[in-house]
């Protein structure tokens, strides 16, 4: 028969365990209302992990005609798409750090700093049409009327 301490161990290792599902959970629902409310402002929303060194957080990514947002519940952040000096594609990180087949890295620089987001490959295709890549050589050219 078990004793009283191995049970309240296990106790304790399946409530820690729960309570983690639960915030896991909690948290891409607080992500799809995020979406939705971006959703009517905005040509393309999805869902998307924002890469940060070995840290890779859940964030509702959208773009609207002037800004590229990026957010969950403890992040709020956008870039002027004027502001943004490259947009790449790739298969890999800049940490040269291989993804999951199924994924895409939305790359973008700014000021010399990277940005740098996972994307499921149907949604990284969504957003090379919205968002077409561009090198820092990149300058619009004015065409005289």
């Amino acid at each position: 028969m078990p004793d009283v301490g191995t049970i309240t161990v296990v106790g304790v290792v399946v409530l820690v365990v729960m309570v983690v599902l639960f915030l896991k959970v909690r948290q891409k629902d607080l992500i799809g209302a995020m979406m939705q409310k971006r959703q009517a402002s905005s040509k393309l929303v999805s869902r998307a992990e924002y890469v940060e060194g070995m840290e890779r957080l859940p964030v509702s990514l959208s773009i609207t005609e002037d800004s590229l947002y990026y957010e969950n519940p403890d992040l709020e952040a956008s870039f002027e798409l004027n502001r943004i000096d490259e947009i790449e594609y790739h298969d890999e990180l800049a940490t040269g750090k291989n993804i999951p087949d199924n994924c895409t890295v939305l790359r973008l620089r700014s000021h010399g700093t990277t940005f740098e987001f996972l994307l499921e490959k149907p949604e990284g295709k969504k957003w090379m049409e919205a968002l077409p890549p561009r090198s820092a050589n990149y300058r619009p050219t004015a065409h005289a009327v």
